[in-house]
């Protein structure tokens, strides 16, 4: 077992440890600790070189997007296309399947693999019309009582003078919201890149995972280089600097689990990526399977309400 294997295996054990339950009598904080102690002998820190690794691979060209996974996890596929308003956003694509015999409502970002299909999906950033699709299946599931589930892959919501027009920072807030209150279900798994409001439009969900060299941040590298140097090509320092990979945001409590993938990378194997993304999303739904409703909505608020520090 490599250094990263075994820090990846300790740190879901004490994110494990986390959310048990308390039995009467149990004492769960000298294992804890135990386990703390083995990450710090492990290593003080994952090194800049790992952190800027991940990116590389999250972005990697060959990296199995929505519709490569759709194709290999969920059976009975039908896309659902358009807002019902103004236009069908290529960079979301959503829709109906049933997983592991399970009928669920599917929202994930597609980017393209060639340059016609990069443009028609504008690279995996969504125009408002793309949140208000998703937003539409959203509605789907909870009135038929199906599981929700959304793969997050995008540098972040277009940027350009028209999705400002057509009200992109309205459609995210929108997207949020009718994801904080619905009462069935929801996963949210970071695929490769999780960028800012554009990915977390999609993410609010009961239990977010995040691929082992998946990035999650409120900002691209060359976007936050760009601000605080006035140079992009700091990119790899910033990553350093807020570190996006999977380890750190199950630190910080962004994410609730990490999902392995192939040792050379999700981009090596597509259908062993399948696999265990496929299995990862089912034990999530075992999980969630039996809480009521209700509850489920107040945990969920009382998450995402509770991450940061208030200074």
């Amino acid at each position: 077992m490599t250094e990263r294997d075994q820090e990846v295996n300790l740190r879901r054990r004490l994110s494990g440890l986390s959310r048990l339950p308390l039995l009467r009598g149990a004492r769960l904080n000298g294992e804890a600790e135990r386990l703390e102690r083995q990450l710090e002998r492990l290593k003080a820190d994952t090194s800049d070189e790992a952190i800027w690794h991940s990116v590389e691979l999250a972005r990697h060209q060959d990296r199995p997007y929505t519709l490569d996974y759709v194709g290999r996890i969920l059976d009975d596929w039908v896309e659902l296309h358009g807002d019902r308003g103004r236009a069908d956003d290529g960079a979301l694509v959503t829709g109906i399947g049933s997983l592991d015999g399970r009928t669920v409502v599917l929202a994930g970002h597609q980017k393209g693999r060639d340059v016609k299909e990069r443009l028609d999906r504008q690279f995996g950033m969504a125009y408002p019309e793309g949140y208000h699709k998703a937003m539409r299946v959203m509605e789907l599931a909870e009135r038929f009582g199906f599981p929700f589930i959304s793969l997050v892959d995008t540098p972040g919501a277009y940027p350009g003078v028209a999705a400002e027009q057509h009200g992109q920072g309205g459609a995210i807030a929108r997207s949020q919201a009718e994801m904080s209150r619905l009462t069935v279900p929801t996963v949210a798994c970071i695929i490769g890149e999780g960028g800012s409001g554009g990915a977390v439009a999609i993410a609010v969900a009961d239990r977010v995972l995040m691929q082992e060299n998946a990035i999650y941040s409120v900002i691209t590298p060359e976007g936050c280089a760009a601000i605080l140097w006035r140079d992009a090509g700091e990119a790899k320092k910033a990553a350093a600097a807020f570190k996006p990979d999977a380890l750190h945001c199950l630190d910080l409590g962004v994410i609730d689990g990490i999902v392995a993938e192939p040792e050379q990378g999700a981009q090596a194997d597509h259908a062993e990526a399948a696999r265990l993304l496929k299995a990862a999303l089912v034990d999530a739904l075992d999980y969630l399977e039996g809480i009521p409703g209700e509850e489920l909505r107040r945990r969920r608020r009382a998450k995402f309400r509770g991450m940061g520090v208030y200074a």
